[in-house]
C-alpha cells in the first residue's frame, strides 16, 4: 500500500519572530550575493520556467531555480558554508564582511594572521562538500562526518574537495554532534553546521544569510520575465535552515502580501510537521530511512522554527514516492519544457505540486493552497545528481 502524503495548515501559535525575521532582511542576503559574486566560480543559476508543464497542470506559471548549476558543486548549500566561513575569517581580523572580498580571504597574508583552522561538520553529502570546498579555496583544513547510510559517492566528491571525511555508525543528529564534540576537543575547531541550537546560532545564521543569495537571484530572474511576485513557494525542509531563509526573504520582500509558503519534508523525518500537529517542538529518532538523504534530519534548527512558525502557511509530509515523481517529471519534460536533472531531494516540491494538481485526493489542498489558473508557482531544486547511481536506479524504476 502506498504511504499517503499528509499535509496541515499552519496552526503555531505566532510569536511576532522580528528578531529572527530581522536575520533574513534583504540588505544581509544582499550581502551574502555581494560576497559569492567575488568568487571567479560564480555565475546565476537558472531559472527555468516550465510553460508547457504550467498550461498542463492548469496554472500560470512553474519557475525552477536549477541549484545543480551552482560553482560546479551540483547543489546550493556552498552558499551558506561559503558565506560563514568568510565571515568567520572576517571577524577574527576585526573587519566587516564587506572588507573581505574573495581575493582577500585567499590570500597568503590572511592565512599567515589566522594561522590554521580547521572547520568540523556533519552531512549527508552537500553541506559537507561545500563547506570542505571553501575551506579548501581559503587554505584551511576541514573535516566532514557523514551519517550511517550515506552514499559512498558523495563520501567521495567530499573527499576530492581535500577534506579529512568518513561515514559514521549514527544518524545524521548525533553525527553533529559528535562533530560539534571533536571541534571543541580541537584548539584550532570550529563547527559550521547547518542547523542551530541553544549557544550555537551566529554560525547557522550566517549559513541561512549565505542562502540568500540564491533568494534573490531567484526574484532578480523573475522580475526579467515579467513576474513580480510569486504567488505560492514550495520549499524543503532537513533541518528548516533553507526553508527559512528562503520564506524570512520573501516574508521581508513582500510583508504586506507575501506568498502562500509550504514547508516539505520527507515523511522519515518531518519533525517540523509533526511539530505543527502536536504545537510543541518534536523530534523524530531513529534512522530517518528515506532516499531524500539532504532531508533526513530529525532536529530543527530554532532559528528556522522562529521564523517558519510565524510566516509558513502550510507544512507537508512526502512519501518518497513524492520524490520520485519529481525528478521523472522534470528529467522527460512536456514538448518543448526544459529538461531540469534533479536529485532525491532537489524533486520533491515539483512531485508534490504535480499530485496535488492531478490527483482528487488532494483537491482540499488544492482548494486551500488557493491554486488556480492565476497562480505563479516557484520552485527550488536544490541539488542535482549528487549520487549518479542512485539517480540512475531511480530512473529506470517502472512508473
Amino acid at each position: 500500500m502506498t504511504q499517503p502524503l499528509n499535509w496541515a495548515p499552519n496552526k503555531m501559535p505566532r510569536t511576532g519572530c522580528s528578531k529572527s525575521l530581522s536575520l533574513m532582511a534583504v540588505s544581509e542576503m544582499e550581502t551574502a550575493k555581494k560576497f559569492h559574486t567575488g568568487f571567479p566560480q560564480y555565475t546565476r543559476t537558472p531559472l527555468v520556467p516550465l510553460p508547457c508543464l504550467s498550461e498542463n497542470l492548469g496554472i500560470s506559471g512553474i519557475y525552477i531555480k536549477d541549484e545543480s548549476w551552482r560553482f560546479g558543486l551540483n547543489a546550493f548549500k556552498v552558499l551558506g558554508g561559503s558565506f560563514a566561513i568568510a565571515k568567520y575569517i572576517a571577524q577574527k581580523l576585526g573587519k566587516d564582511i564587506s572588507q573581505v572580498d574573495y581575493n582577500a580571504l585567499v590570500s597568503g597574508q590572511t592565512k599567515e594572521k589566522l594561522g590554521d583552522i580547521t572547520f568540523y561538520t556533519a552531512t549527508d553529502g552537500n553541506h559537507g562538500r561545500g563547506v570542505a570546498w571553501a575551506a579548501n579555496k581559503l587554505g584551511q583544513k576541514s573535516v566532514v562526518l557523514m551519517p550511517k547510510g550515506s552514499s559512498n559517492i558523495r563520501l567521495q566528491n567530499i573527499l576530492n574537495e581535500g577534506a579529512e571525511a568518513g561515514i559514521t555508525d549514527l544518524n545524521y543528529d548525533d553525527a553533529v554532534r559528535l562533530a560539534t564534540q571533536k571541534a571543541k576537543d580541537d584548539p584550532c575547531g570550529v563547527v559550521i553546521q547547518d542547523t542551530a541550537w541553544e549557544g550555537y546560532e551566529e554560525i547557522p545564521a550566517w549559513i541561512m544569510q549565505g542562502y540568500g543569495t540564491l533568494s534573490l537571484e531567484s526574484m532578480e530572474q523573475l522580475i526579467e520575465i515579467k513576474v513580480n511576485r510569486p504567488t505560492h513557494i514550495f520549499v524543503q525542509a532537513g533541518v528548516g535552515s533553507f526553508a527559512a531563509s528562503v520564506i524570512g526573504y520573501f516574508a521581508n520582500l513582500f510583508p504586506d502580501n507575501p506568498p502562500i509558503m509550504t514547508v516539505v519534508e520527507a515523511s522519515a523525518a518531518d519533525c517540523l510537521y509533526r511539530s505543527n500537529l502536536e504545537n510543541k517542538l518534536v523530534n523524530v529518532s531513529g534512522t530517518h530511512d528515506t532516499i531524500m538523504a539532504g532531508l533526513a534530519c530529525g532536529e530543527a534548527c530554532t532559528i528556522a522554527c522562529d521564523i517558519i512558525k510565524n510566516h509558513a502557511n502550510f507544512f507537508v509530509s512526502a512519501p518518497d514516492w513524492v520524490s520520485k515523481i519529481g525528478m521523472k517529471l522534470l528529467a522527460a519534460p512536456l514538448k518543448t519544457d526544459t529538461q531540469i536533472v534533479s536529485g532525491e531531494s532537489g524533486a520533491v516540491t515539483a512531485g508534490l505540486l504535480y499530485a496535488l494538481l492531478c490527483e482528487n485526493e488532494y483537491a482540499n489542498f488544492k482548494e486551500a493552497l488557493k491554486l488556480n489558473a492565476d497562480s505563479n508557482v516557484l520552485l527550488i531544486s536544490t541539488e542535482g545528481d549528487t549520487d549518479p547511481v542512485k539517480y540512475k536506479e531511480i530512473m529506470e524504476e517502472p512508473c
